[in-house]
């Protein structure tokens, strides 16, 4: 069968959601079980429930001290003290112990002025119920607990247990089947070949079905085969509360979802406007709910966040979670089609008291973008985009808290910003390393217009060599450099953070087979380029100005990578012959490298930023025992200044 599906309409998504949540209603039968209090966490309950027993159970001592007959006590003042005995007037008593008569009050055991093993003398009386806690104070027999319906909390199982309810009857857990599709899928310990994909979105879906209060149900890859995949719904819609199936919603000769689910029940929707995620489909099959979610991850994921959430929340009778969101500047335009809400996946961070947004990989295959991100910007539908240093609303992903308690740094990439992001809330709780790979160039502009903290960058000047200043003092003005720590500091003074010595190279095939020598030899290879801005590509342009290699004669050089590690795969799995990067990731993919240059990798702040906790944090963790133990490992760096910080003499634009 290699029928194509067409998309003869595209629903917003909120139109569509609710089509498919009356249709879900409709055809819903709850269904209740009693279980444990103790294991009800986050489950619904079917009916109010009400106390077994009253709280305390009876009056207790609301303090430790001596339980009194308070009559016994009148008229005692510091001129008239008054004695009590044992057993006739008072007993001895702990928090918590019976009141029983004749005794009706507490008096604390700061407050007694002598005590022998049969008396006390007290100086002032006892009124009646004085620091007890009548019984049912907190909770009175037969009184409502929570009404029905209610999601129950940690604190809602103390009370149940302190009232005498051992046993609830709730809601059951949707049970939710999930089935990837596609016969290239192969499970993650298989050992992939030409042509696998290693199935990781259904492992993905099973844990937000369990996060959300469900029970996951996931199976093996199916077979690109129509016949299998519709005895398969057939069969899971009579077993289960929810079925998912993976993959082939779209319009592909083998994305059979949409016309089994047509000839098994009815299609509601297929094809709504968001981007990426466009070709979910939402059937109801049997009564059964069935959602077709798109295979690539990105898709997946937020076909799964704006119609399996809401749909399982139904099915459990929990309060959907809402999203936290914040207004944030966005670091660079962002280009958007008019027919679809989109989801742009967006690193945030708080510089300078402001919130920013900076856009990562937009790609609806770019799982890694969903690992790093903060949250989504969303763009509305008929909406062309956004201009760099507008404000955008954000659905965040990640604590409020922990983006308040980042360090922002946007520049070029190394893998000593990874080892720095794993120390850093190691060595300092509480305090993180966010970095977005922009170039270096791109990482300056960042932070000129302050969007950012720290600026990792390595700049060669090819007219006099010297790495990074001059840069700062062509992008931000003009000024002298006060060297060291004992310089004067100028409140908007910008500062250098001395980083590490780096070596850079021609990263080649393990046993150079093309026999590379160094850049002469890259006009006779296939090559693979850093982005345009980067400290890297402007360190290849510098040395081959200097061998006298034209660029238009490298074949590969306008292909970009955004990261060192991006060239070391491309050249580790034969998709190029050779690529400039650092000598930590030709180790990281055991390819062999050839040393061009060693060049600065440093870290550009402005001067005030210095004092922030977070910068000392980082200071402190460069500096640290462990991270250089760590380079070392890496292999390639020199750390003989690192931490140094030198002052430009001038004012930050």
């Amino acid at each position: 069968m290699e029928k194509r599906n067409l998309y003869l309409t595209t629903l917003e998504v909120e139109e569509a959601l609710q089509v498919y949540l009356d249709s879900v209603a409709d055809a819903l039968i709850k269904e209740y079980e009693e279980i444990d209090v103790r294991e009800s966490l986050g489950r619904v309950t079917k009916s109010a429930l009400y106390a077994k027993y009253c709280s305390p159970l009876f009056n207790a001592a609301a303090m430790d001290g001596i339980a009194v007959v308070s009559a016994h006590t009148a008229g005692a003042n510091e001129r008239n003290p008054v004695t009590l005995n044992v057993g006739i007037d008072y007993l001895e008593i702990d928090t918590g112990d019976p009141i029983l008569p004749p005794y009706d009050g507490v008096i604390m055991a700061e407050e007694l002025l002598q005590q022998t093993n049969k008396q006390v003398t007290i100086l002032e009386p006892a009124v009646p119920w004085q620091h007890v806690r009548p019984i049912g104070e907190d909770i009175v027999a037969g009184e409502m607990i929570i009404p029905r319906g209610h999601e129950i909390r940690p604190i809602d199982i103390g009370v149940f247990l302190s009232a005498g309810i051992t046993q609830v009857e709730v809601l059951k857990s949707p049970q939710v089947a999930i089935y990837p599709t596609g016969s290239e899928l192969i499970e993650p310990d298989e050992e992939p070949q030409d042509g696998s994909i290693i199935e990781s979105n259904s492992q993905m879906f099973a844990a937000m079905v369990t996060e959300l209060g469900g029970k996951a149900f996931r199976f093996p890859a199916l077979a690109d085969d129509y016949d299998i995949l519709k005895s398969t719904i057939q069969k899971a819609t009579k077993d289960y509360d929810l079925v998912i199936i993976n993959a082939g919603s779209s319009a592909g000769r083998e994305d059979y979802t949409a016309h089994a689910l047509k000839e098994l029940g009815m299609v509601l929707v297929h094809g709504v406007a968001m981007k990426p995620g466009k070709p979910v489909i939402l059937a109801m099959v049997n009564g059964t709910p069935v959602i077709g979610l798109p295979g690539y991850p990105v898709s997946a994921y937020l076909g799964f966040e704006n119609f399996v959430k809401p749909t399982l929340a139904l099915l459990s009778g929990r309060e959907q979670k809402r999203f936290n969101t914040l207004e944030a500047v966005v670091t660079r335009r962002l280009v958007s089609g008019i027919k679809y809400r989109e989801y742009i996946r967006v690193k945030v961070g708080k510089v300078d008291g402001k919130f920013v947004a900076a856009p990562l990989a937009r790609g609806a295959g770019a799982a890694m973008s969903l690992v790093r991100c903060d949250g989504f910007c969303v763009i509305p539908k008929n909406q062309e985009g956004v201009e760099a240093g507008e404000s955008v609303v954000v659905q965040l992903y990640r604590d409020l808290w922990e983006i308040e308690n980042t360090l922002i740094a946007m520049g070029s990439h190394d893998l000593i910003l990874d080892v720095l992001a794993d120390l850093l809330p190691n060595q300092h709780k509480g305090k993180f390393l966010s970095g977005t790979h922009i170039g270096s160039l791109g990482g300056l502009m960042a932070l000129q217009r302050g969007e950012t903290h720290i600026a990792p960058i390595h700049l060669l000047d090819e007219e006099t060599g010297v790495y990074n200043i001059p840069y700062l003092k062509r992008i931000f003005g003009t000024g002298n450099i006060l060297t060291g720590n004992g310089g004067e500091r100028l409140e908007e003074s910008l500062a250098l953070i001395k980083g590490v010595g780096r070596v850079q190279g021609l990263l080649v095939k393990k046993g150079n087979p093309k026999k590379i020598t160094g850049l002469e030899d890259l006009r006779k290879i296939s090559y693979v380029n850093r982005q345009r801005g980067s400290g890297t590509r402007i360190l290849l342009d510098y040395e081959l100005k200097k061998t006298g290699i034209p660029s238009g004669e490298i074949v590969g050089y306008d292909r970009e990578v955004a990261t060192h590690m991006a060239v070391a795969a491309l050249v580790s799995n034969e998709s190029v012959d050779a690529g400039l990067g650092i000598m930590a990731a030709a180790r990281a993919f055991d390819l062999d490298f050839i040393p061009i240059a060693v060049e600065e990798y440093d870290f550009a702040i402005p001067g005030r930023y210095l004092e922030l906790p977070l910068v000392q944090a980082l200071l402190q963790t460069l500096k640290s025992r462990e991270f250089k133990e760590r380079l070392g490992a890496l292999g390639g760096y020199q750390d003989e200044r690192i931490g140094e910080i030198s002052f430009v003499g001038l004012t930050v634009k």
